[in-house]
């Protein structure tokens, strides 16, 4: 991984730096003297802001130095990392780190006579950029391996100092294990040992990484050589083939009645926690469940307030990079660079023919009104949805008097944000926490009793009630309130189990992490939901937890009779927020959901919805623009993966982004 990552200024000032390892000071200081200078690998002086992989790499005491600068702000950005380690990354690191860092702080450093810059809430979007451009690099290209070179035949083993062992290098068909004294360099006249598996974690262990150099015993034998050059994949000889397939799994014998034989010695119980899945797993350890692995909580919420805030850090620097890609493109890729920043797109080209100082009319707003409906469309809102859309920036539009050299396609991009950022943005506060701490801490002059704030969660059949349930409820733990979830499924076969799973998982986490206290509250199949709801809300008061998270079955919006229990169950649990979740994949029929269900609560009504899966859509986000449209309840999430931190506050301006842009995809 990475040594060191500095931001300093031409004059020597540190602005923000992030050090994993050690690094001699005289590092740094001796590629500020040679790069800017004495200009020993070539005249800079700043006088271009050039990408990192174009400025020639720094080597020093087994470090190298990738770098860039910003000239107009005298400023330069450096990383160093071991020589040893080839991070095809770094590059775009520098990058997108410059770009970020001018996009926040630019400011700040366009005033006169500044030398503090206040970072200091930076470090989450460095990590977050190191973490996404890590885990992109292993997807592609499998785990990195070491850029050792061979200087001749010496046999000698070389200590490398302080670099870090990555778990699954190797050199020379050969495992480097952590930990080891030396290298093994024995001659390996056989078929090359297979390179591990795993993939190098982001963090890397701490012992020092050994490596031997080529000699005279490290080198391979003839036919090991023709080998691995001829077969791109290690191959096992026929006598391992033999023995894997004498070491198979071991066939289970069953008597009449059903039972396993007791000479088998299988274990067939799994309900220990000791009981293993199945007999190969008795040579291998438990693997632990992903859904249960440690979460950062720096990656997906921050402390404001004493309160633990979701956020959508990803993509507000998604959104920086792409601003600032947008705005350096040539007028020649415009075409393909989406309907926000361009002014040129498949929509508002069809008012190329319109001249300046023109009033604009209903004829001359037919056909741009049809293309930016198609657009919608494509994006997947629903018909009706992208119709009232369409008159609103119609109406905007209409009776305009265009500049004689003003563009058309600026008054199209501001009419379309405006529509859409009206029909998006909520009417009402959606601070959920503060609304909790109402119910469940209500003030003195208030005089209401503390209660706990009840949730239900609804929604058709599959679109992930329980699974956003729980990312609600791991987010709440965060916050250190108690919680109770009700298994108001009492149809669907193992909706029990799978909440008793999500329950045993949070419980791990919190007691790992720290957070709040988690609890199931179930009776079982076939009892009748609301009377669950309604005794659980109960228990929780008498229990003195804050909040109460409902379950409920999934149900299809055009059967009546199942939609009936609704308005029981609303009046039965009385929950304080009724939730839908709604599917990011759905298409057109999310508007016959939503209105079916905000219908079917009686007195009640839906307070918000949770798109789930928008990880899996793209830039086709239009099922949550179909949803606010029919039913005017505000979005308040959005599910981004199966784990249970995948859960972001909703932005509108991403959601705009998302739909005015070109890609389709």
């Amino acid at each position: 991984m990475l040594d060191t990552f500095e931001i300093l200024t031409t004059s020597g000032v540190v602005l923000w730096s992030r050090t994993y390892a050690a690094v001699n000071p005289s590092v740094i200081n001796n590629f500020i003297a040679d790069t800017f200078i004495e200009e020993k690998s070539g005249p800079v002086s700043l006088r271009e802001s050039q990408s990192a992989s174009t400025n020639p790499a720094y080597k020093s005491d087994q470090h190298t130095l990738k770098w860039t600068t910003v000239k107009e702000l005298g400023v330069i950005f450096v990383v160093v990392y071991r020589s040893l380690l080839h991070l095809s990354w770094v590059d775009k690191l520098v990058d997108n780190i410059k770009t970020i860092f001018v996009s926040l702080y630019g400011e700040q450093l366009k005033k006169p006579h500044t030398t503090l810059v206040e970072c200091a809430g930076f470090d989450q979007y460095f990590d977050q950029q190191v973490n996404e451009l890590d885990k992109t690099s292993a997807r592609a290209n499998g785990p990195p391996v070491p850029n050792i070179e061979e200087p001749g035949n010496s046999g000698n083993v070389i200590d490398s100092g302080d670099a870090p062992a990555a778990p699954g290098l190797t050199y020379r068909g050969r495992a480097l294990h952590n930990g080891a004294g030396t290298a093994d360099v024995a001659s390996t006249e056989s078929t090359p040992v297979p390179t591990p598996g795993t993939s190098r974690p982001s963090t890397p262990g701490g012992s020092n990484l050994v490596v031997g150099k080529a000699g005279p015993g490290g080198k391979l034998s003839r036919r090991a050589r023709k080998a691995k050059s001829t077969v791109p994949a290690p191959v096992s000889s026929g006598d391992d083939i033999s023995k894997k397939a004498a070491k198979g799994k071991k066939g289970r014998k069953w008597d009449a009645d059903g039972f396993a034989d007791e000479e088998d010695d299988v274990q067939l119980d799994y309900s220990s926690k000791n009981a293993l899945n199945s007999d190969s797993e008795a040579e291998a350890p438990l693997a632990r469940s992903s859904a249960v692995d440690a979460v950062d909580s720096s990656t997906w919420g921050q402390q404001s307030k004493g309160k633990f805030v979701l956020r959508d850090l990803g993509d507000e620097v998604h959104d920086i990079l792409a601003s600032a890609q947008k705005s350096s493109s040539t007028p020649s890729d415009a075409k393909s660079t989406g309907l926000l920043n361009t002014g040129v797109s498949a929509v508002t080209g069809l008012f190329r023919n319109v001249v300046g100082g023109k009033t604009l009319t209903k004829s001359d707003l037919d056909t741009a009104m049809k293309g930016m409906q198609d657009h919608l469309v494509r994006k997947n809102v629903a018909l009706e949805a992208a119709l009232r859309l369409c008159e609103g920036v119609e109406k905007e539009l209409l009776g305009v008097k265009t500049g004689s050299f003003e563009s058309i396609s600026s008054r199209i991009q501001s009419a379309m944000e405006a529509s859409l950022t009206k029909m998006l943005t909520p009417t009402s506060s959606l601070d959920l926490l503060r609304d909790i701490d109402a119910v469940t801490k209500p003030g003195v002059t208030s005089l209401k009793k503390p209660r706990p704030y009840v949730i239900s969660i609804v929604g058709v059949n599959g679109v992930g009630k329980s699974t956003n349930l729980s990312k609600i409820c791991y987010f709440l733990l965060q916050n250190r309130y108690r919680v109770l979830i009700a298994a108001g499924d009492t149809f669907r076969s193992g909706a029990v189990e799978q909440l008793a799973v999500h329950v045993r998982n949070l419980k791990e986490l919190t007691a790992r992490e720290g957070g709040g206290e988690v609890d199931l509250y179930q009776k079982g199949y076939g009892k009748d939901a609301a009377t669950v709801a309604k005794d659980a809300v109960t228990h929780a008061a008498s229990s003195g937890y804050d909040v109460v998270l409902i379950d409920t079955a999934g149900r299809r919006h055009n059967d009546q009779r199942l939609m009936s229990s609704l308005e029981k169950f609303a009046k039965f649990a009385q929950p304080d927020k009724i939730l839908m979740v709604g599917e990011a994949l759905v298409g057109t029929d999310s508007v016959a959901q939503a209105r079916n269900f905000n219908a079917a609560f009686g007195t009640a009504s839906l307070d918000g919805f949770i798109i789930s899966k928008c990880d899996t859509v793209g830039d086709m986000v239009g099922t949550l623009v179909s949803l606010v449209h029919a039913t005017n309840v505000p979005v308040l999430f959005v599910g981004v993966g199966q784990h249970y931190s995948d859960l972001r506050n909703f932005s509108v301006k991403w959601a705009v982004e998302k739909l005015l842009s070109s890609s389709t995809s």
